[in-house]
């Protein structure tokens, strides 16, 4: 395994760039440490899958350096930087058996024998193939084969890192819960460095212990799930992770208030403290799961129009307007639901604020 590091690096497809916007990589520091587990996450046409091949060495960066445990490995082609690649749809031989498939990265390098038949059927066990050693690969299922294709990435114990480029796309909704548990449980035995792009926050946020958001060629986040869930330092990130993603709505401060409109929002003192300091358009950020409904005033609480209402069977999602702008709140099985106006509250410990979309802090 390997300690990977990115040094300025930034990529552009055209040949002479001369804006930001001519990058699908805009400047990137950052680091991997060995034996880590990451996601890189982010919508498509991001970044993610052009950050992946810059590691693997499939493309060499418009600038910058990429270090293995310290050594420049720019220039270095792909076989030179022992990397292991998953793709998104199965790299296999089909006249070959699963057996075979699964040793050939290992027979390739000249591993002996004995070594080939023990790795070839450790990592048949972990994912379930054993069963279907002897069958030839070309008469098995969609996952089957995927599943052999993530056991030719993980059944050489000396790669540097792994790396899986949306790797669950063709299996069944059914299967992926058990192929994410699965891949895991690998990196929990096998300690590899893995690197995981997905555009699915499930995926990202159940395999990975650093989760890498991606948003037009930057990353805009790093940190655990929960982190990224309960401080987004950037408004996509309050977005795109959580379903319904956070509430933003645009506002004025008046001391230690947030003005939205007519309504007005207490703040957390250090919060309000911040975003005085803060240049640039301000919004006021809440979670849906944070945001408090009663059905009659309250100390605190500000009116809204109700929209509609969505059962999500554990729990409802009420759609209302304050001010022009819609907002979402996750209520409770078996909380009320108001009829025509809902009263809000903004726990000031819960409700963030953001400047230009970055997190006030």
């Amino acid at each position: 395994m390997a300690r990977i590091e990115f040094d300025q690096i930034a990529h552009s497809y055209y040949p002479n760039p001369e804006t930001a916007s001519d990058y699908a990589l805009k400047e990137i520091n950052t680091l991997w440490e060995d034996g880590g587990a990451y996601a890189l996450l982010g919508p498509s046409g991001c970044g993610k899958t052009t950050l992946l091949n810059v590691i693997s060495g499939l493309l060499r960066p418009s600038r910058g350096r990429v270090l293995y445990d310290g050594t420049d490995v720019t220039g270095l082609p792909p076989e030179k930087r022992n990397i292991a690649q998953v793709f998104q749809f199965p790299v296999l031989y089909d006249t070959m058996t699963v057996f075979d498939n699964l040793a050939f990265p290992l027979k390739n390098r000249g591993f002996n024998k004995t070594d080939t038949t023990r790795r070839v059927r450790e990592v048949a066990e972990i994912l379930d193939l054993t069963p279907d050693l002897n069958k030839k690969a070309a008469g098995l299922s969609a996952d089957a084969k995927q599943k052999i294709s993530l056991g030719r990435g993980l059944v050489r114990s000396d790669v540097a890192a792994v790396l899986f480029d949306e790797p669950l796309t063709v299996i069944d909704p059914h299967l992926k819960w058990h192929l994410r548990r699965k891949l895991k449980e690998i990196h929990e035995q096998l300690k590899l460095t893995m690197i995981y792009v997905t555009h699915d926050q499930v995926e990202a946020l159940t395999f990975a212990d650093q989760v890498i958001l991606m948003y037009e060629g930057e990353i805009v986040q790093i940190g655990t799930p929960e982190e990224l869930f309960e401080n987004p330092r950037h408004k996509f990130v309050g977005y795109f992770i959580g379903s319904p993603g956070m509430n933003f709505l645009p506002c004025t401060l008046e001391g230690q208030t947030a003005r939205i409109g007519g309504a007005t929002i207490t703040l957390d003192p250090e919060t309000a403290a911040l975003g005085s300091e803060a240049s640039g358009t301000l919004e006021l950020g809440i979670r849906p799961m944070h945001l408090e409904v009663h059905g009659a005033a309250v100390d605190g609480a500000v009116p809204a129009t109700m929209n509609a209402v969505e059962d999500q069977g554990s729990f409802k999602i009420l759609t209302a307007t304050l001010d022009g702008h819609t907002l979402r709140a996750r209520l409770p099985e078996g909380h009320p639901v108001p009829e025509n106006t809902a009263w809000l509250v903004f726990p000031p410990q819960r409700t963030k604020l953001f400047a230009d979309e970055r997190l006030v802090r």
